[in-house]
């Protein structure tokens, strides 16, 4: 039977994220379909390899986004129009037709710290529905844990010196997607606002939008402060201005304290209308705060606020403020923080880890490669954070869905790494976490998803409470621990022997 192949035409505007997918899932899929795989169930995990920077942990996010996606998982009559014309058999179009996403997806909290190895998202379906998620589920979670993680750094929550800062990279970010998901990351990892309003429309007040004054509108103006105090009698209440257009010193900072005078002269019994704040966006700005807050406090006006931008991140903060005296009230960071410059890729990778059989069992898969160190960790999996007396994170455990790690049980585990002194060791929990929860279970979700302040909050508690300082160092970060069950660690070792000849 010959098909008609209606020429698909392409569309600037078409979007349905379902296609968001590496070709060759489709061929995969296409084919494992075609040769009866269509209801095979099969587990995949996504996980990562290192953390961003070679520190010490990493922020899991994007859970919320990866969920919304699958709970609305579908094919429209222009994907099937396409995919027609790339190859794709009618019986496998039909199918993508009615198809909707059924399986079950297991992950980390959102915001929940994260290491190495250990799985962070595992989804458990259909063969299709496995495959063809594989682009946007790493897409999706991989950006955003890099951006929250860099925010957990920028904003001072990892090293529990917090500072006001605000993400100004919309510009500088990878397209319309990055700016919006990488404001919510951003907020999710300790920054108290975005310049981006779409983000804010998107996601509510919590990721809110702020902003205040740019060059072009001073430059505007016949003189500096002119354009002050036309910005002044627009928001009398919220005026925060832009001191490096001309010269800081030269004229900046003069206008600032004309201007505030004013505004106690007009408004002598209402302090809300003051000077709030002011930004410095180019020039040595440890030395130009210094000078400023001198110059202010002497002026009588300490209670104007100082602000820094210009290309700044955690490092260059943190020089200013520790080796230089010169703390901010609030930062701008844009570029350094929307594209996590000092390392913009979160390896995060999604690999088949278990077929399921007819009688319920699972049957693990593995790739071994010929780096040992890249060898999966097979099976159905779950993992458990296990906890010290002080309630930090002492290690996290990798084993089988199907083992129970109890609270004051012995329980035998061996490092994941295999250039460790001593893999083998018996540890008796002092408290237990289950760390992957139930996100989506036959298709439907599982639960309510958490607020953005509850998520914000459950970060916040964990860098503070719940995670060895010596994780958190900026320079040679204790490595966290990372286990493997007994019978899990049998179970990978015999594969790899029996797949690829030679062991662990």
């Amino acid at each position: 039977m010959s098909v008609k192949v209606t020429p698909y035409i392409p569309n600037e505007d078409y979007d349905n994220p379902a296609m968001v997918v590496d070709f060759y899932e489709f061929a995969m899929a296409n084919s494992l379909f075609l040769h009866g795989y269509k209801d095979k169930v099969v587990v995949f995990d996504m996980f990562f390899r290192e953390n961003p920077d070679n520190l010490g942990y990493a922020i899991s996010c994007g859970q919320a986004k990866l969920t919304k996606f699958l709970l609305n998982y579908h094919f429209n009559e222009e994907d099937l129009i396409y995919l027609r014309g790339k190859g794709m058999s009618e019986e496998f179009l039909e199918c993508l037709r009615t198809y909707k996403w059924k399986g079950d997806m297991y992950a980390l909290k959102e915001g929940c710290v994260a290491y190495p190895q250990v799985p962070m998202v595992r989804i458990e379906c259909d063969m299709i529905g496995a495959i063809l998620i594989e682009t946007y589920l790493l897409q999706t979670m991989n950006f955003h844990s890099l951006i929250a993680t860099k925010a957990t750094r920028i904003s001072g929550l990892s090293s529990h010196k917090e500072r006001s800062v605000m993400e100004f990279g919309t510009r500088r970010a990878q397209g319309e997607s990055a700016g919006n998901d990488g404001a919510y990351a951003a907020v999710l990892g300790g920054c108290i606002g975005t310049a981006n309003c779409l983000a804010e429309m998107k996601y509510g007040p919590e990721i809110k939008a702020v902003g205040t004054i740019a060059h072009s509108f001073i430059e505007f103006y016949p003189d500096e402060l002119s354009a002050f105090r036309a910005y002044a009698e627009t928001y009398p209440d919220n005026v925060s201005l832009l001191l490096d257009t001309y010269s800081v010193f030269g004229s900046g900072l003069p206008n600032l304290i004309k201007l505030d005078d004013e505004l106690i002269k007009k408004y002598p019994n209402d302090p809300n209308k003051r000077v709030k704040s002011a930004r410095v966006d180019s020039g040595d700005l440890a030395r130009t705060y210094k000078r400023l807050r001198k110059a202010l406090d002497a002026a009588g006006k300490s209670y104007v606020k100082l602000i820094a931008s210009n290309s700044l991140d955690e490092r260059k903060i943190m020089n200013m403020e520790i080796y230089e005296g010169a703390k901010f009230d609030a930062y701008g960071v844009g570029e350094n923080l929307i594209t996590s410059a000092t390392d913009p890729v979160f390896g995060g990778v999604y690999k088949l880890v278990a077929v399921k059989n007819d009688d319920g069992t699972y049957t693990p898969k593995m790739k071994c490669s010929d780096s040992s160190v890249k060898a999966i960790i097979p099976g159905k999996l779950m993992a458990y954070r296990i906890f010290d007396e002080n309630g930090q994170g002492q290690c996290d455990l990798i084993t089988f869905d199907d083992e129970i790690v109890k609270e004051g049980e012995p329980v035998t585990v061996y490092d994941f790494d295999p250039t460790s002194f001593k893999r083998k060791r018996v540890i008796t929990p002092f408290k237990v976490e289950k760390l992957l929860v139930p996100y989506i279970i036959k298709g439907e979700l599982a639960g309510p998803l958490p607020s953005i302040s509850e998520k914000k909050a459950y970060i916040r508690d964990q860098l503070e409470n719940k995670v060895w300082e010596s994780e958190l160092r900026p320079e040679l970060p204790h490595i966290h621990y990372v286990d493997l069950s007994e019978r899990l660690f049998a179970v990978r070792q015999e594969l790899y022997e029996k797949l690829h000849g030679g062991s662990i």
